[in-house]
């Protein structure tokens, strides 16, 4: 696991002593990723810039590698789980290796195939190849995105970095990407692939890039996910999905360190340290939770690890804690994210980094088996489907009149709305008119619908609950849930596995029907059949929580004064309407409105300029003594 720069130039020219202390520089600001080893390759053409977290021997992966007499050089970020298998193949084809690394094999296999080597690579990955012979850049990054690619185009030079941070220490303006802003104010994320800066982009997840000398950029999808529901009987079903799933778990505890494992109350990261346990029954599992009731699984964590007969660690965090760190893990975010989740994420991370290097976690679960409650909502506004265009525009008219909180207004209006105008993902902030109200340069074309309208097209077929997958997929899990979950890791130094996002038990998941996954009044239906042999009773039909932040009451009390003053320093006057921002605090405060996410994901982004357009030092706003000494953070 590890960090990266790099950059490709048209011109030929050597690197000056300038140039490669800026290239250190943009390297060594990502020292978290990679803090055990880092190395350089330069030519005419490349610069290279490599950051390297030992999970193997340290010797066989340095990087950059090379292979075939220097003809091939790569800077690799990610795992290929099955590189003993492909080690295996090309060794029989009369290639010789010279390393023990997944990296050398990556290398051999895309110099015997080029881009087609992608279809044989189970893992995860974001890598930067140079082909010194033909002059040629080859990237790519992984099916689902597990492995973050940034990349900027500035005058004749292509950037590819792991961070985002990396690339604003060349010559860049900070200037934010107002479509962007728009777009995060409805999803609390930037969608893929733009990001809050304006020249600054990812690479898609399931996309390869080829750069030649000269020519063009070219970008090329690869992979897109699709269902093909089967009718292949359940108890079938069943039997693959506790096979695929324990191949993967086992595949990705592959490690000359130690594994640990994230445990919360739920069944997705039960299920893994479950099947993990198998491989190492002396697994640790690692559970954060707050001091407020209401808002901590680490009881339920507890419960499960002496169920299963596993060492839990697990750590409770304050309101203190939280914000002494906030500005810190914003940084570690690169971009605005402002799932509140991410919190206890950073937080369980720091725990398990003090006694392992690598942890497996659930992301993936949800989307590929039907997890969120919200996919149980076609089932109740089914209905509505039978109802003519005339009749649902009278409910909606008579709705409209409804005073907000009225019961039944919502779920009226929800039902006379078309999927493709009523879901956008797990998580909608403001709305348009909101979004109007709060922008000082509010643009209708920016409407959130262009960003899910190209993909509810491709999932036109299928039915609503797999429509709302497909969103998510494509939008929920690679914009929020992927990307704190890298970045919150990272932070420490530790690298996360994701054994749910695994081609082949991803090839399972899309067979299976909308029936299979939200059935019984549960969600997950078959992963819940197929795991109960294997998981604690307690854990089997629980009500998700995910990681609960207190957000709501803490807004009212302990870190209202701390929102009042961000609030009023911020320097997003340009960008914001400040009246309309105190106005939802002060809603809030009062108890008329729920308006804690709305006011966290402007908090967020408030945070993020100071940082990152208004380069605020990190140490400095971590300081509680930069907080007004009138203002006190109260315990819960």
């Amino acid at each position: 696991m590890c960090g990266f720069i790099g950059y490709i130039q048209d011109r030929d020219e050597e690197i000056n002593e300038i140039e490669y202390n800026n290239l250190m520089n943009m390297n060594r600001i990502i020292t978290h990723r990679g803090p055990d080893d880092e190395g350089y390759y330069t030519d005419n053409y490349v610069r290279f810039g490599f950051r390297r977290l030992s999970i193997v021997d340290l010797q066989s992966g340095h990087q950059p590698l090379s292979f075939e007499d220097h003809r091939y050089w790569i800077i690799f970020n990610g795992e290929i789980y099955n590189h003993v298998e492909i080690r295996n193949q090309l060794t029989q084809v009369g290639v010789k290796f010279k390393t023990n690394s997944d990296t050398e094999v990556l290398l051999a296999l895309y110099a015997q195939k080029k881009e087609a080597c992608l279809e044989d690579l189970r893992g995860m990955f974001s890598f930067v190849i140079w082909d010194k012979q033909d002059k040629e850049l080859f990237s790519a990054r992984d099916r689902f995105g597990i492995k973050p690619l940034y990349m900027m185009q500035k005058n004749d030079k292509v950037y590819f970095a792991s961070e985002q941070k990396s690339l604003l220490m060349t010559d860049h303006d900070n200037q934010v990407n107002q479509e962007s802003l728009h777009h995060y104010l409805s999803y609390q994320y930037v969608p893929e692939p733009e990001t809050m800066l304006h020249d600054i982009h990812k690479v898609q997840p399931g996309h390869y890039i080829k750069k030649k000398v000269g020519h063009s950029l070219e970008v090329t999808s690869y992979w897109e996910p699709e269902f093909h529901v089967s009718t292949t009987a359940a108890e079938t079903q069943m039997k693959q999905i506790q096979e695929s799933l324990r191949q993967s778990v086992k595949a990705h505890m592959r490690s000359d360190v130690p594994v640990g494992a994230f445990l919360s109350g739920g069944i997705d990261s039960t299920s893994i340290v479950a099947i993990a346990k198998e491989f190492n029954p002396s697994i640790k599992t690692f559970t954060v939770g707050f001091e407020r009731e209401g808002y901590s699984e680490i009881d339920v964590a507890k419960e499960t690890a002496e169920a299963l007969d596993v060492e839990n660690i697990h750590y409770k965090i304050t309101p203190e804690d939280f914000i002494n760190e906030l500005p810190r893990i914003i940084w570690h975010m690169d971009d605005p994210v402002a799932d509140p989740a991410a919190i206890p994420l950073y937080f369980v991370a720091r725990e398990a980094s003090k006694h392992v290097k690598v942890v497996l976690s659930g992301e993936g679960a949800d989307e590929l088996f039907g997890g969120y409650n919200i996919y149980r909502e076609p089932q109740s506004l089914n209905a509505f489907k039978y109802l003519p265009g005339q009749a649902k525009k009278m409910l909606t008219s008579f709705a409209n009149m409804l005073p907000e909180g009225t019961k039944g207004k919502s779920f009226i209006e929800r039902g006379c709305t078309a999927i493709g105008d009523r879901y956008l993902g797990n998580a909608k902030i403001y709305n348009e008119e909101e979004k109007s109200k709060l922008l000082k340069h509010y643009d209708s074309k920016f409407d959130y619908r262009r960003i899910t309208e190209p993909f509810y097209e491709k999932a036109k077929n299928y039915d609503d609950v797999k429509k709302m997958q497909y969103i998510d997929i494509c939008t929920w899990m690679r914009g929020d849930i992927l990307v704190k979950a890298d970045k919150m890791t990272m932070a420490h130094s530790l690298e996360l596995r994701v054994p749910f996002l695994d081609k082949e038990v991803f090839t399972i998941a899309s067979q299976l029907s909308t029936t299979h996954n939200i059935s019984n009044n549960t969600t997950k239906y078959l992963l819940r059949q197929a795991m109960k042999e294997v998981i604690p009773a307690h854990v089997l039909n629980r009500k998700k929580l995910g990681f609960p932040v207190p957000i709501r009451h803490w807004l009212k009390d302990e870190l209202y004064p701390w929102a009042y003053q961000l609030i009023t320093e911020s320097q997003t006057n340009y960008l914001l309407n400040k009246a309309e921002i105190f106005r939802l605090l002060e809603e809030h405060r009062g108890g008329q409105k729920d308006n804690s996410r709305k006011l966290w994901t402007t908090l967020v982004f408030m945070i993020w300029h100071q940082l990152f357009v208004e380069s605020k030092e990190v140490d400095m706003l971590k300081d509680p003594s930069t907080i007004d000494p009138g203002i006190e953070l109260q315990n819960a």
